[in-house]
């Protein structure tokens, strides 16, 4: 791919869910004279999303989509993706006077496959953290609920319940948790990634700097040491964690806070959310050896699994909001309609795929599941309301273009009018 151009900007792309660490690791790296570190450019993100617009845009989002769609359809989209980014990077390079920028974006991890495609020699940082602790983090920062508001314990049916309550906002945050998070896990095995634990980050600052800085190929004795330094970018910025600009140090304070910031209800929601394997697939069985003895249980995989068709029928019908409802997100591929989503929820919820092979007996897991079956029909009564919303946009689209003949006439014969003078 790079081979294609004439020159290339060196970026990398720094990893990590949200309230992980990020925007602290960026700001440590950026202490070197190479490097610099945006705040969060999401550049990518909107790259991949070319040509999907709002559909209340006034030209018509799904003319702008079909007229996108065939027109790159016949040139190498990648190639165009490249070039744009290529000049963006290479311009806040040129205006940094830097050598590489590092990409910080949380949620890349929505796009894996499409950086891959665009700038697979790319080196990657993957950050890594407790996912106890990120939970307490959107808790205490953002005020992500962790639970239902419920007299009863959390069952399954809690996260279904919030998924039909709460802003897609706030879903999206533990959308990050439940898909991100084993996504982001997978991408460890790829080429030209370097891991890096937050708890190894603030235990150790400088030895994990030098060793980031030596796989950039960045000298790391152009850095003293990993101190935190003015943060005054970050000040005209939206993006960003605010709390960079208040620390002195780098320091271990956060690393065990969860433990006193999640009730035992919490712990048990970000345990189904993420599964015990992963949580010790990732390094993290001391963390979760501590929510049990709290009084945590192990669900098994088939909770936690549960919980994910939920969502990735949550994000498909969120794409459906704004992509298939006005038109097909890119050519050739299927229009997902109503119908099709709501088939999806009632699969997700279907407890005679989520029989634990071993553990409760079927009645106790069939008792526990049950809930979440509820979800189906309020997601179809809000299917078949957005069905109606766009049955009124297309009215009111048939009602505009009437209204653009209308005045048509009318300068048309206004024109006559005036020649006639």
């Amino acid at each position: 791919m790079s081979g294609r151009f004439r020159r290339s900007p060196a970026v990398c792309f720094l990893l990590g869910l949200p309230r992980s660490g990020t925007t602290l690791l960026a700001h440590l790296l950026q202490h070197h004279p190479d490097i610099v570190a945006p705040p969060e450019p999401w550049l990518m993100l909107a790259l991949e999303a070319f040509g999907r617009v709002d559909q209340r845009h006034p030209a018509g989002s799904s003319l702008i989509e079909a007229a996108t769609s065939e027109f790159l359809g016949r040139i190498d989209r990648t190639i165009v993706s490249r070039a744009f980014a290529d000049a963006a990077y290479d311009q806040y390079l040129a205006e940094a006077g830097k050598r590489i920028i590092i990409d910080k974006t949380p949620r890349y991890w929505t796009a894996l496959e499409f950086l891959e495609s665009v700038y697979p020699e790319s080196p990657h940082i993957l950050l890594m953290r407790n996912p106890y602790a990120i939970a307490a983090s959107l808790k205490s920062t953002w005020g992500i609920p962790l639970r239902a508001e419920s007299s009863h314990s959390v069952s399954v049916s809690s996260l279904a319940d919030l998924m039909l309550r709460l802003p897609d906002v706030i879903i999206s945050s533990l959308a990050d948790l439940v898909l991100g998070l084993p996504k982001l896990a997978a991408h460890r095995a790829r080429p030209q990634t370097q891991l890096v634990q937050y708890e190894l980050l603030v235990a150790h600052p400088d030895e994990e700097i030098r060793r980031l800085l030596t796989g950039l190929g960045c000298d790391p004795a152009a850095v003293a040491s990993a101190g935190m330094r003015q943060a005054d970018y970050l000040r005209s910025s939206s993006f960003g964690d605010r709390k960079i600009l208040e620390r002195n140090a780098v320091d271990e304070s956060s690393v065990k806070t969860w433990q006193s910031h999640l009730s035992v209800e919490e712990m048990q929601t970000v345990t189904d959310l993420v599964g015990a394997e992963l949580l010790l697939e990732l390094g993290y069985e001391q963390e979760l050896l501590h929510a049990q003895q709290a009084g945590v249980l192990d669900r098994g995989g088939e909770v936690t699994e549960l919980y994910r068709q939920m969502f990735r029928t949550w994000w498909d019908l969120r794409s459906t909001k704004t992509g298939a409802l006005s038109g097909p997100s890119h050519a050739g591929e299927p229009v997902h309609t109503a119908w099709d989503v709501s088939e999806k929820v009632r699969a997700a919820c279907d407890i005679s795929k989520v029989r634990q092979a071993n553990g409760p007996s079927d009645a106790d897991v069939e008792q526990n599941l049950r809930p979440a079956t509820s979800m189906a029909a309020p997601l179809q009564q809000a299917l078949l309301a957005l069905e109606a919303d766009r049955a009124a946009g297309l009215d009111a689209i048939r009602k505009r273009d009437a209204a653009i003949e209308m005045l048509r006439g009318e300068v048309a014969r206004l024109e006559q009018i005036l020649n006639t003078i």
